[in-house]
């Protein structure tokens, strides 16, 4: 290799480290490397920002807003309320889930998806008496197998399906390609977890995060200039609230608990409620109440109480706020949030909120402005679990968004237009029709995702214009000797520590030239190889900072980060042995 070649290789393993070891975004990471790569002359205009009119990135983006429809129309709360009915068991229970969690993300996103069935699962498990923590993991791992089951399940199976048509000039695979190996994969996910995981999840029935009355505890805050100071808590109105209970008062530093109802307010008083979060909202709409923060003189959101809204999120591994305090985090000039209410491992944590170190996989309750929702839904520092003043969806619509994705599927399944114009014309439908709103689709559009995947696409490109791939592919021919099943075992868990460390997209987009070099230079049949990227780069089940909707799970279930790593490793094993099994088994791995 020139000294183009040693460079690239550097930069990628610069930003690997950057993005394993730090918080900074992996769309910040891999712009920064884009940049690098254009003003290093490494990579040309034209090729450095041909990722962002790659025919992949536009069907993943199109996609985003066909999942907004489903959503907005209510189409999920339609199956829902089909399928699921009234089980008997834990095992029953998954078996309902699963079949429409499966179908789901088959065909969308399946981050979308897991977000509107959270809140739906949690409502039906109080319905039929059973704990989330058997359910939750089930729902976060059916839909990663489900995006495996076609090209459009995953936006990696679309990002690598366009790569691969940009490096070989070749039509690149079919709308159910990847189907022969994902569905036989699936029934094996599957069935390993309706054998092992009804007993092996834990039952945290009690360590719901903000689910029930005696678990969510509500801070907030005596307004000093407010019409409560010098009333009784009953002159207050706060003795016989609906659903929530007035358990202590922190005045001073000092407690009181058991309040009568003749104590009298003072201004700065905190008080600590009990209740659950749909009359949140009504007690804080009372004259005189404001949310607790770090400094009870200051108007928490300088905006009309009427525009603010409850929102339960979980933190993210690349939060800005991440290791620090509540206090010290000041929600309030970087969210525009106040912190109502924090949940660790799936229990409300008592105390001084703003005491409280944020940690990943935290849930939080919020009182924000109505902008903090189209901000932070896709943003990296939170994943929205539950928008508590949503938007109510078109029901009347389900049955119309419904038929525009079948129709959408079934024209691109059938070759009658590409994916990309099914996907295009499928999103302009979803807006013509109402199914969702112009806000609500730019709202859909995860621009983060976006511009990590067009960026990607440039580090991959100048990995095989400089020769890198074809000097890493050398050396993984040398290290299995040549013999084709166990290079494909190597590249298999090459990819799937990858994703463990990094972003599924980047993983794959890293990968891909690597192996179509491999694959040429050993005359070998590159399909099964890019498949075990397809399905590594997707199967990450071992721990909740491995996969998106893993993360999304984990506060709502009560988990703890043990519960993922004694379901989740022995299903990274099955997964993996049923997927190189499958793909030795039906694709010749040498050129005929």
């Amino acid at each position: 290799m020139e000294w183009q070649g040693w460079f690239s290789l550097m930069l990628s393993a610069a930003a690997l480290a950057i993005l394993s070891f730090s918080k900074i975004g992996p769309h910040i990471v891999m712009m920064a490397v884009l940049t690098v790569l254009s003003a290093m002359g490494i990579l040309n205009a034209d090729e450095a920002l041909a990722g962002f009119s790659n025919s992949g990135l536009i069907t993943v983006a199109a996609m985003f807003v066909m999942a907004a429809g489903i959503h907005g129309s209510g189409g999920i709360d339609l199956l829902v309320n089909k399928v699921l009915g009234n089980p008997n068991s834990v095992r029953s229970a998954m078996g309902r889930i699963i079949a429409p969690v499966i179908l789901l993300s088959g065909f969308l996103n399946n981050t979308p998806v897991v977000a509107t069935m959270i809140p739906a699962i949690h409502v039906w498990c109080r319905k039929i008496n059973l704990p989330p923590s058997k359910l939750m993991i089930p729902l976060s791992y059916t839909a990663i197998l489900g995006g495996t089951l076609t090209l459009i399940g995953t936006s990696t199976n679309l990002v690598i399906n366009g790569q691969y048509q940009s490096i070989t000039g070749e039509a690149g695979f079919s709308l159910f390609a990847i189907t022969a190996v994902g569905l036989p994969v699936a029934i094996i996910g599957v069935a390993f977890m309706l054998l092992l995981f009804p007993k092996w999840l834990p039952d945290r029935s009690e360590k719901k995060a903000f689910a029930n009355l005696r678990e969510f505890t509500l801070e907030v805050c005596v307004d000093e200039n407010g019409p409560l100071v010098g009333k009784t808590i009953a002159q207050a109105g706060l003795r016989d609230l609906d659903r929530v209970y007035l358990v202590e008062v922190e005045r001073n530093g000092s407690l009181i608990t058991a309040v009568p109802s003749e104590e009298v307010l003072h201004g700065g008083d905190r008080l600590i409620f009990a209740g659950d979060t749909q009359a949140i909202s009504d007690l804080l709409r009372i004259n005189g109440i404001i949310a607790s923060s770090d400094d009870n003189n200051s108007d928490t959101l300088s905006i009309d109480r009427a525009e603010r809204r409850l929102v339960e999120v979980v933190v993210s591994p690349h939060c800005a706020a991440l290791g620090n305090n509540i206090r010290d985090a000041k929600f309030r000039d970087r969210y525009g949030a106040v912190v109502l209410a924090v949940a660790k491992n799936g229990e409300r944590v008592k105390g001084n909120l703003g005491n409280i170190k944020l940690e990943a996989g935290d849930t939080l309750l919020l009182e924000a402005r109505p902008a903090f929702v189209s901000r932070q839904r896709y943003n990296k520092d939170f994943l929205l679990i539950n928008d508590l003043q949503e938007s109510p969806p078109r029901h009347e619509r389900a049955y119309l968004a419904w038929g525009i994705l079948i129709g959408v599927v079934l024209a691109a399944g059938i070759g009658l237009i590409s994916m990309l114009n099914a996907a295009l014309i499928g999103a302009g439908m979803m807006i013509l029709t109402g199914c969702c709103s112009i806000n609500q689709a730019e709202k859909s559009l995860d621009f983060t995702v976006l511009i990590t995947i067009a960026a990607s696409l440039a580090l991959g490109l100048a990995l095989q214009k400089t020769g890198v791939a074809e000097f890493l592919a050398t050396g993984m021919i040398d290290l299995s000797g040549g013999t084709p099943w166990l290079l494909l075992i190597i590249i298999y868990l090459a990819v799937s520590l990858l994703t463990e460390t990094i972003t599924n997209n980047a993983a794959a987009v890293l990968m891909l030239p690597i192996v179509l070099e491999i694959t040429e230079k050993a005359s070998l049949n590159n399909e099964p190889f890019i498949f075990a990227i397809m399905m590594a780069a997707s199967a990450s089940f071992a721990t909740p900072l491995g996969y998106q909707t893993n993360l999304m799970v984990y506060g709502p279930g009560g988990y703890r980060f043990s519960d993922f790593l004694k379901v989740g490793v022995p299903m990274n094993i099955i997964i993996a042995i049923a997927t190189i099994m499958i793909l030795l088994l039906g694709w010749p791995l040498t050129k005929y």
